[in-house]
């Protein structure tokens, strides 16, 4: 339909121009006063020609294009409502949330606007929303929650919250903070370049076939993407190939925030982009036509893979599987000790701290499971291409050379001791290797298994509960280390519910700390209340 649309745009915009050339030729555009009333139809039909194009452009996703439309309209006639009411909603959908306001602001003091005022009123209410929530990254998902996610999925601004992009000691370049951040708050909320999702059959060899055609869809995606936006272009050549990562330029962080001026941010930022790909001449760059290789390593090195429990605010079931491309967030280190994770609503990603964060921190996710011991998280990394040099994982790396450490873990993963006696061993090794603070926390995260299944057995705690550390110490050592995790949350509310649910001193001090952890897990986004019931704890609030 949008293809036909421009089309027939195009036609009629062949023929206005050949009309206003002829009435140039016979000198009668300007200078006729005879041909006045004819001057003016002709101004009217090329207003609402290059107002129908952008109209069709912007269906077509084709932004600039449509904006240089609604441009040449209103030289025109500036107040043009058709014009005024695509262009704000064009601008909307560029993150240009205030100058979208004053367009749409001004169309509804047309007398036109009266037949719209219900979808008008809804564009600028949301622009208000979006003005803010940019400026403040305030999200509330509460009431979507609470109705068992039924009715509209809620919307969001673009957000940049105090962050910016340096180089990294965990190698390449990484986001850090600019402040001190408390647990549960957004620090960026972005929309993706293009997404892909499937639902996996159980069969694996077709399970196979469909992430192929899910990847290719999604690539293709990506090249509509760059073929219809210089800017998308200029985004993901920021994103590495893989290659000379020493080399690669720092982009400034207002590149990505939303209401900057695109024409200032590139001023500033595309002199340094030629540097993001090292065979490139920088007098070549701005002429370079986008190169499929490049951009498919860049893709293979920085899509985020969504699943079913990234995505499980989304209700999605067990198969569920996705892939997409968030350029910013893109930027995000591994480590196995994260202090943030990502939530994924529609086509957005909403970054939060799972834990305080210092200012200057290297911002960082899991990118597989950290509760697992040093050899399986390194097995995990390689088969990420790269090796992780947290301050755990080189922690780990010196003590697990000691010989009871190698048995105990041999001993561990073969099953030769009950999971009572590791637990009580390790944390017998530890006293004796003078293991403190937060490394021991490191350790425990690696026996992860060990504790829960010792915890989690009666005749394991008859024998060993009075030797070893109570069970919420050693949760909480663990916490401190990997943050809000779904995994120790998942087991904590299991535990209250068998408890009875916070119905005794002892009960509401553990509901605490599940609603503590559950805001490292879900962030500020999730009020209380919703929050229980995000966790099958129930609505009704007793504290």
């Amino acid at each position: 339909m949008g293809s036909d649309y421009e089309d027939t745009g195009e036609e009629m915009m062949h023929q206005l121009r050949s009309k206003a050339t002829e009435l140039l030729l016979r000198e009668e555009f300007k200078e006729s006063t005879s041909d006045s009333n004819h001057l003016q139809k002709l101004n009217k039909s090329l207003c609402l020609t290059f107002s129908n194009r952008a109209e069709g452009r912007f269906r077509l996703k084709e932004y600039a294009d449509a904006i240089k439309d609604c441009d040449q309209a209103l030289k025109i006639d500036d107040t043009h409502f058709k014009t005024l009411v695509c262009k704000g909603k064009i601008l909307l959908n560029l993150n240009k949330y205030s100058m979208a306001y004053d367009c749409l602001k001004k169309a509804s003091t047309d007398s036109q606007a009266r037949g719209f005022s219900e979808n008008l009123n809804g564009y600028l209410d949301l622009c208000k929303r979006f003005v803010i929530q940019s400026k403040t990254g305030v999200v509330d998902v509460s009431d979507w929650v609470l109705s068992g996610f039924k009715g509209i999925v809620p919307e969001f601004a673009e957000y940049v919250g105090a962050i910016e992009i340096k180089k990294s000691d965990l190698g390449g370049r990484g986001l850090f903070s600019t402040k001190n951040i408390d647990m549960g708050t957004v620090l960026l909320v972005t929309k993706a370049i293009a997404t892909e999702r499937v639902i996996l059959p159980n069969d694996e060899d077709y399970s196979e076939s469909v992430q192929l055609v899910m990847w290719k869809n999604f690539v293709d995606k990506v090249m509509e993407s760059v073929k219809r936006c210089d800017h998308t272009h200029h985004l993901i050549r920021t994103l590495s190939t893989g290659e000379d990562e020493n080399r690669l330029e720092v982009p400034n962080i207002s590149l990505f925030w939303p209401e900057t001026e695109e024409t200032e941010v590139l001023k500033e930022n595309v002199p340094n982009i030629s540097l993001f790909w090292p065979e490139t001449e920088e007098t070549e760059v701005l002429k370079e036509k986008f190169d499929v290789d490049k951009i498919l390593n860049v893709l293979d090195g920085n899509s985020i893979v969504e699943d079913s429990i990234s995505g499980k605010i989304l209700r999605k079931n067990s198969g569920y599987h996705g892939v997409g491309l968030w350029v910013l967030a893109s930027f995000i280190n591994h480590s196995c000790v994260p202090n943030a994770r990502r939530i994924h609503i529609r086509n957005h990603v909403i970054v939060l701290a799972s834990r305080d964060v210092k200012a200057g921190e290297d911002i960082t996710f899991a990118y597989f499971d950290v509760l697992s011991p040093l050899n399986k998280r390194r097995e995990m990394s390689m088969n990420w291409g790269f090796s992780c040099a947290c301050k755990r994982c080189k922690f780990e790396d010196e003590i697990w050379s000691r010989q009871e450490l190698g048995e105990l873990q041999v001993a561990f993963e073969e099953g030769l001791l009950d999971m009572g006696s590791v637990v009580f061993r390790l944390e017998e090794g530890m006293k004796k290797w003078v293991v403190r603070g937060k490394e021991k926390g490191y350790l425990r995260s690696s026996f992860w298994e060990a504790f829960l299944r010792a915890f989690e057995s009666e005749k394991l705690m008859k024998r060993w509960g009075r030797r070893i550390p109570a069970m919420e110490v050693i949760f909480d050592s663990i916490v401190d280390v990997v943050g809000g995790d779904e995994i120790v949350l998942k087991v904590l509310v299991e535990g209250l519910k068998r408890s009875g649910g916070g119905n005794s001193v002892g009960g509401t001090l553990e509901m605490e700390r599940v609603m503590k952890l559950g805001r490292g897990v879900y962030g500020k986004m999730v009020k209380r209340q919703a929050l229980k019931a995000l966790l099958g704890l129930g609505t009704h609030d007793h504290s």
